[in-house]
């Protein structure tokens, strides 16, 4: 899947009783850098010094979907200009001020105290934004800038999603839990609910001939496919069909599925074989009915560009500041490990196919989730390292070494 590409409006303030030519100089490199990311620039790119011409780039600006209004405070301005951006332009308003050397001569841009004096207007009108101070080649103020756009243009893709759910959480599994009214409200999807017996049932209608396909491509991915129970095999297969057909059939862009203990005791297949599959075309899958999980998976996805795995954290050890991320075997094959096999297996408790069982892939990892509790729905972020190590569990699971202690990890 692609990266979302956050889409920009760029306005360059400046007044030409400062050093304009200094100006245009600090503009120029800032634009160069604005090219080089991963952005949808919106913007004519030139100095903007009065009224005039700074409505004249408005009229072009409303007529777009900007996720971010990116205020370059070139030099010193008042906040009459800025205030009339903030309340005309739809989308996060951010204000990137430029420091100067220190040489004992003229004050060339005063770009800091502009946006300071637009930050006590803004707050006044009760305008939100946000602002970084930094040169142009900054890597923090670059960094900055692409979190406040990916979280903004996530945000706008959450508006447009639709999530279905089949079955509900099973007791005891409270962290499942949800909201058809919250998740509208705060995220702005839209989830559809279908009964998880029905749709057990409805897979008896599916094509054995269209599983027997899918069968033949897996053997060419799982190098021990051969080995599974066959016919047990094609009924995941077949799951996964089914749950394609749903997502297709209603545009869903996720699916959370109770899988336990149903999808055993009822159909006779794992789902995990099936959500995995989901995960590697670009549908976020989750079990367990988990709408939160499902959700915070597509905001990952849409910022990486790469499939996520829902997982669970079963192991932390504080001596080598370790921890072990795992779950049954529903992570895509796109995580695993490049250097080792992936291969299929059975549940460890049901056993029963189908599985996937890999080491996930090292490399940076970003972790989230969105949770509930004390009546206050928040995500929770982190980083870690995922290092090359042996399976740690059977299915699909990874040990990340951590920069900060374990010990600060558990206490959140």
């Amino acid at each position: 899947m692609k990266r979302i590409t956050p889409r920009v409006g760029v306005l360059a303030l400046g007044r030409g009783t400062f050093d304009v030519s200094y100006a245009n100089q600090i503009l120029i490199e800032v634009l160069a850098i604005l090219d080089s990311l991963e952005l949808e620039l919106l913007g004519c790119g030139e100095l903007l010094l009065d009224a005039d011409q700074v409505n004249s780039e408005l009229a072009l600006l409303e007529k777009q979907q900007l996720d971010i209004v990116l205020l370059l405070q070139v030099t010193f301005t008042d906040a009459s200009l800025t205030l009339e951006i903030g309340r005309r332009l739809r989308g996060l308003l951010v204000m990137w001020s430029f420091p100067e050397p220190r040489t004992g001569g003229r004050l060339r841009l005063n770009s800091l105290c502009g946006i300071n004096l637009a930050a006590h207007a803004l707050s006044r009108a009760h305008i939100q934004f946000a602002y970084i101070h930094g040169a142009p080649s900054d890597e923090r103020a670059i960094e900055r800038l692409g979190d406040l756009a990916g979280g903004v243009a996530v945000r706008r893709s959450l508006l447009a999603t639709r999530i279905g759910v089949i079955g509900t959480h099973p007791d005891g599994f409270d962290s499942c839990m949800f909201s058809h009214k919250e998740c509208g409200e705060l995220f702005g999807v839209e989830v559809v609910t279908h009964d998880l017996i029905t749709f057990l049932d409805s897979l008896g209608e599916i094509d054995d001939g269209a599983a027997l396909q899918l069968y033949d491509e897996r053997r060419t991915v799982l190098v021990n496919l051969d080995e599974m129970d066959k016919d047990v095999t094609l009924r995941s297969l077949k799951a996964y069909l089914g749950m394609r057909r749903l997502v297709d059939e209603h545009g869903y862009h996720g699916l959370a599925v109770r899988c336990w203990p149903e999808f055993f005791t009822h159909y006779g297949a794992a789902a995990c074989g099936a959500l995995a599959l989901l995960g590697e075309n670009d549908i976020a899958g989750g079990c367990e009915a988990d709408v939160h999980g499902v959700i915070t998976s597509l905001i990952l996805r849409r910022l990486a560009g790469e499939p996520a795995f829902n997982t669970d954290l079963v192991d932390l050890d504080p001596d080598s500041n370790t921890c072990v991320f795992w779950h049954c075997g529903q992570a895509p094959v796109q995580l695993a490990d490049p250097n080792k096999e992936i291969r299929a297996t059975i549940h460890s408790n049901r056993k029963l196919p189908l599985l996937h069982e890999f080491a996930l892939k090292p490399g940076r990892i970003t972790m989230a989730r969105i949770s509930k509790g004390h009546d206050t729905t928040r995500i929770v972020i982190g980083g870690a390292e995922m290092l090359r190590a042996p399976l740690p569990f059977s299915g699909t699971s990874g040990w990340p070494g951590w920069t900060a202690r374990l010990t600060r990890f558990w206490q959140i």
